[in-house]
């Protein structure tokens, strides 16, 4: 009896675990909606779809882990080793994930996307449309950039009209016209401070991925172990 409460109780602290990390993947994704929103007037529409997709995994680990507490806790044998198997099914798709972010990584891909974000935001800050001045100010602001590769891209942009300054959003501290004055505006262009953005968020999903491969690992383990100490109970108290 105390051997099964004893890895009822593993199995409870394992999945807490899980279940926390749905929680914090789904808060992640909350908060950087807007960022990545803002970011695809940049880098294309695809890392808009980043913050949904964190959401969405956040969601599915967080039904899963709810599973498994509530099989443990009734002791429904059935409800546990259906966790299980969908936890061993979330594994193995974080491996095929993981083999294709490292194809990316190593691969044409990153070039390509590389390019893309290149492309793309030195357009952006040379036609400064209307439709797109709103989020073009907003990655300024909150990345400490200005223009595209630098603060120099405004003096050839077409949309931008006032060539002897700058918009306030490259400003180090913004306030209304601060933009006159190129001595207290962010030198750095927004290319570099979007891609280290990136680079930074996948070397965090990378650490994310390990850890909740472990977290994963150990709770089939356990899982296991408790749906037969389920199922042996059971059978005696048939007996």
């Amino acid at each position: 009896m105390c051997k099964f409460c004893s890895i009822k109780c593993w199995f409870i602290f394992f999945n807490a675990l899980f279940l926390a990390s749905g929680v914090a993947l789904i808060t992640i994704g909350a908060l950087q909606y807007s960022t990545y929103s803002n970011l695809a007037t940049f880098a294309g529409r695809g890392l808009f779809k980043i913050a949904i997709v964190l959401i969405a995994v956040g969601v599915t680990i967080a039904f899963i882990s709810l599973m498994g507490h509530v099989g443990a806790f009734i002791n429904n044998s059935s409800m546990v080793a259906c966790f299980i198997c969908l936890l061993i099914l979330i594994i193995l798709m974080e491996i095929v994930a993981g083999a294709a972010l490292y194809m990316f990584r190593s691969g044409t891909s990153l070039l390509q996307m590389n390019s893309a974000i290149n492309t793309k935001a030195r357009g952006m800050i040379y036609e400064y449309s209307q439709e797109n001045r709103h989020a073009i100010n907003r990655i300024q602001e909150k990345f400490s950039c200005c223009g595209a590769d630098s603060y120099t891209d405004w003096s050839r942009s077409v949309g931008w009209e006032n060539h002897d300054a700058l918009p306030d959003s490259c400003c180090v501290v913004r306030s209304e016209g601060c933009g006159q004055n190129m001595e207290k505006v962010h030198k750095k262009g927004c290319i570099w401070a979007i891609k280290l953005f990136l680079l930074r968020n996948l070397v965090w999903v990378g650490a994310v991925c390990i850890a909740l491969g472990v977290t994963e690992v150990f709770g089939v383990l356990i899982g296991v172990c408790l749906c037969l100490n389920i199922k042996r109970k059971s059978y005696e108290n048939l007996s």
